[in-house]
């Protein structure tokens, strides 16, 4: 039933005849190598049953990983399944706000008629090939499990969708993130169609647990594996995985090339927050592991080491950036580092403010009463230059909330080509809510106070706070005296090691390509996914199958280079 379905779908795309080019070379291997490949898989009969949860076809780099890892898995000896929906979800991680012109589109229609065949096409053309189990949404649910989640969403004030939970598990939070991420925005406030587009993501998200449920309750998973671990429905695969006692893992493309992030039991966005310090702090530190890290952020600048960065030629020349924006030398400079409002829309228990918009025009508020310091804000690039351009602009908040800035604070939008790093080096402390950056920012001895669920917080490294009034005595406290102490420096680069190099696993036989997917595989034969022939590989499918930390032991590998 499952392959007369995935036949069809191929036939009416045309998909099956015209393979994506990332895809080809990928076909032939596993053509050439058929008779190896279908002894591994013959092997697996009796070995731990591991979900690959992709689920959303559209999304290429997904099929590009999470399909070699299928593979890689398979040679050591799990029993791999694959998940997808074939059109069954009325809305999910493939619907953004761009690709329908307007809301009122996706609110009446969904994604059915715009994305769901191409979609359902090309993961199973690709997943097909492999000819490992393929599990599909329409066969998970029933005609009661689908007028259920009508009637729910039907029933439940769309603004209360949010905090609805079940058995535990936090639906409408995923269901918000997911309606976010259409909308690009942190708000859903003012958009004309969002009283009808956040139900849809809660349906699905009702929908996807059914699923869930009846995959779990059919199949005795001891693993499942899927990228981001939050939104639609990934997010509710993980609520239902969990709360069957099923190991989770969560990935995302790292910074830099043919790297990724894997986290355990949760998203990254939470699972970096909480990680344990002693994972990092007793490494056995050199001045060839200061050498390599060092040398890497210096690279950070034009990102030439990198596959995500957002500027190709940044000024970096602190004259002429201090010339144009009218900066006093002889007042201390303080940075604050904006980040994308809509990404990652989830509860974080540290966070001193209830949104990064609050938590600016708070800060905005207070540096008007401040003349004696300099506020120097940098907008993230990434709202205009990343895969999902925000249309929520920073710039846009701060305008409705002040329209006459007074003259110590400095906005420098995300389109401008002014180098973030040159500028916060001469800043006397920088205040960040999420960004990434404050990792990178400890380890070059500047101070950072932070307000937000940035990585850097929890590791002895930064000042955090976790309610307005502390965040308000910290900002009480500037200018601070100086930089880090050499110790504090010290520990910084040790944990932006163990985050750029340990927690950021190389996968070679995935390779950097131009437009989309960004990666693609580059396998010659099966081999190369084998056991002990990729230390990175390894790292990732024994954090899968047997619970090891996700973290690469770089410092053994000193030749590793990008």
């Amino acid at each position: 039933m499952i392959r007369k379905a995935i036949n069809k779908v191929l036939k009416i795309s045309g998909l099956g005849e015209l393979p994506p080019e990332w895809f080809a070379g990928w076909a032939r291997t596993l053509r050439r190598e058929a008779r190896e490949w279908e002894e591994a898989k013959a092997a697996t009969r009796n070995g731990p049953k591991v979900l690959i949860a992709t689920s959303v076809g559209e999304f290429s780099p997904g099929l590009v990983l999470e399909g070699l890892l299928a593979v890689a898995l398979t040679l050591r000896g799990a029993n791999v399944h694959l998940l997808l929906c074939d059109r069954l979800l009325p809305a999910c991680q493939a619907c953004v706000f761009t690709l329908f012109g307007s809301g009122g589109e996706f609110a009446e229609q969904g994604p059915s008629q715009r994305l769901c065949g191409n979609c359902f096409a090309s993961g199973s053309q690709v997943y097909g090939a492999l000819g490992l189990p393929i599990h599909l949404y329409s066969e998970l649910v029933n005609r009661e499990d689908i007028d259920r989640a009508a009637s729910i969403s039907s029933e439940i004030a769309w603004d209360e969708i949010r905090s609805y939970t079940k058995d535990g598990l936090s639906i409408g939070e995923h269901a918000m993130a997911g309606a976010l991420r259409f909308f690009s925005r942190g708000t859903v406030d003012g958009e004309p169609y969002g009283e009808a587009v956040v139900p849809r993501y809660f349906q699905a998200s009702l929908l996807t647990i059914s699923a869930m449920r009846r995959l779990f309750d059919q199949v005795k998973f001891e693993a499942a594996a899927f990228h981001h671990g939050i939104y639609v429905p990934q997010g509710l695969i993980g609520e239902a995985a969990r709360r069957c006692g099923i190991r989770v893992s969560n990935w995302q493309a790292a910074y830099r090339k043919r790297r990724f992030i894997f986290s355990h039991g949760e998203t990254y966005h939470h699972a970096l927050l909480s990680e344990p310090v002693d994972k990092w702090e007793n490494m056995a530190w050199s001045n060839s592991l200061e050498s390599d890290l060092m040398q890497y952020l210096e690279s950070r600048w034009q990102g030439t080491r990198d596959w995500i960065w957002f500027h190709e030629k940044p000024e970096e020349n602190v004259d002429r950036i201090v010339e144009e924006l009218g900066l006093d030398r002889s007042k201390p400079w303080i940075g604050l580092l904006t980040n994308v409002i809509w990404d990652a829309q989830l509860h974080y228990k540290t966070n001193a403010f209830n949104s990064m918009i609050e938590w600016l025009v708070e800060t905005l508020r207070y540096f008007q009463e401040r003349p004696d310091l300099q506020l120097v804000i940098r907008v993230h690039p990434a709202e205009i230059r990343g895969a999902i351009p925000s249309r929520q602009p920073v710039t846009e908040e701060i305008r409705k909330a002040f329209p006459d800035l007074a003259p110590n604070i400095f906005v420098i939008p995300p389109e401008s080509q002014v180098s973030t790093y040159a500028l916060m080096e001469e800043c006397n402390t920088v205040i960040i809510y999420g960004t990434k950056t404050g990792v990178e920012l400890t380890s070059m001895g500047i101070p950072v106070i932070v307000a937000g669920e940035a990585w850097i917080r929890n590791k002895g490294l930064t000042l955090d706070a976790v309610s307005p009034e502390q965040y308000f005595g910290l900002l009480d406290r500037l200018p601070l005296a100086g930089s880090l102490s050499p110790a504090q420096t010290r520990r910084a680069r040790m944990y932006a090691y163990h985050f750029f190099f340990r927690r950021m696993i190389p996968v070679e036989p995935i390779e950097p390509a131009k437009g989309w997917p960004p990666f693609r595989p580059n396998v010659n034969s099966l081999r190369e996914l084998a056991p002990a022939v990729n230390p990175g590989l390894d790292t990732i499918c024994n954090g899968i199958l047997r619970g090891t930390d996700f973290i690469y032991p770089a410092e053994l590998h000193p030749d590793d280079s990008d």
